[in-house]
C-alpha cells in the first residue's frame, strides 16, 4: 500500500508542483494518472519513487520510506533509466546485480518481441526503441510497485497494444501499478481507478466500474474535473 499525507513537492528550477492532502493506493490496483502537460503526473510518480526531497509531508510504502523498498519498485520513464553506453545485454547484467527478482528470461523474450538488438549500444536506439527497452526492463524486475510514466510514448498503435497486453499478461494481481498517459481510450479497459491532476492538485479520484455504472466516460470526467475545484466519486 502506498500512502501520501500532506505531500508538498516543488522544484526550484521549474514550475512543477504537487500538493496532496491524503491519498492511498492499494495492492492490486491499476491506476491511470491523467492530466495535461505540467499537471503534476510525473512529479507524483517521482515523489513516490523517492526521487528528490519533499517540501513537506510523507510518502510511505507499506509503512516504510521508498528508499527502503527499492527492490520492490520499478520506475518506467520516457527519460530513460538506462546507462546509454551499455547494450541491452549489459543493461540486464547491471539490473540483475541490483534487483534480486530480475527475470532475465522474460527480459530476453521482450527484447525479441520488440525486435530490439541485444548487442547494440542503447544510445544508438530511436526514442521508441528506448521506451520499449525501458518497458521490458521495468516488467522484468517483477516489482510489486510499478510506476510507468508515459510508457507508450513514441510507439505506434501495434506496439502500444502489445505493451498493454504484455503488462496485463504478466501481472500476478497483487501489484500496485500507476500509469501516466495521454492515451485515455487505450487504457480505459486496463485500469481500475483514475486520478486526474490539474496544476498539482487532485481534481478527480474515481473507480472505473463506478463510471461505467453511471454511464460516464473518462473524457467527461477530465473535462468536469478541470471546471471544479475538486471532484470525487
Amino acid at each position: 500500500m502506498i500512502t501520501l499525507k500532506y505531500v508538498d513537492k516543488r522544484f526550484p528550477t521549474s514550475n512543477a508542483l504537487l500538493y496532496i492532502h491524503n491519498l492511498t493506493f492499494h495492492a492490486g490496483e491499476v491506476v491511470g494518472v491523467l492530466g495535461e502537460n505540467g499537471s503534476g503526473k510525473t512529479t507524483l510518480l517521482k515523489a513516490i519513487m523517492g526521487l528528490g526531497e519533499l517540501t513537506n509531508g510523507e510518502i510511505l510504502i507499506d509503512g516504510k520510506p521508498a528508499v527502503e523498498q527499492y527492490d520492490r519498485m520499478a520506475f518506467v520513464t520516457e527519460e530513460g533509466s538506462f546507462p546509454p553506453g551499455l547494450t541491452p545485454l549489459q543493461y540486464a547484467e547491471f539490473l540483475a546485480a541490483f534487483f534480486p527478482r530480475f527475470d532475465i528470461d522474460f527480459y530476453m523474450k521482450m527484447l525479441q518481441l520488440y525486435e530490439l538488438p541485444p548487442n547494440r549500444k542503447i544510445r544508438t536506439f530511436s526514442k521508441g526503441q528506448k521506451m520499449k527497452l525501458e518497458v521490458s526492463a521495468g516488467l522484468a524486475k517483477r516489482a510489486d510497485i510499478l510506476l510507468m510514466d508515459e510508457p507508450f510514448t513514441g510507439s505506434d498503435l501495434f506496439s502500444r497494444r502489445t505493451s498493454i497486453k504484455q503488462l496485463l499478461a504478466h501481472l500476478e494481481g497483487d501489484e500496485t501499478v500507476l500509469i501516466t498517459t495521454h492515451l485515455v481510450d487505450e487504457i480505459e479497459n486496463v485500469i481500475d481507478r483514475v486520478i486526474v491532476l490539474h496544476q498539482g492538485l487532485i481534481k478527480a479520484d474515481v473507480y472505473v466500474d463506478d463510471l461505467r455504472e453511471a454511464g460516464t466516460s473518462l473524457e467527461e470526467i477530465m473535462v468536469e474535473a478541470r471546471k471544479s475545484p475538486y471532484w470525487r466519486s
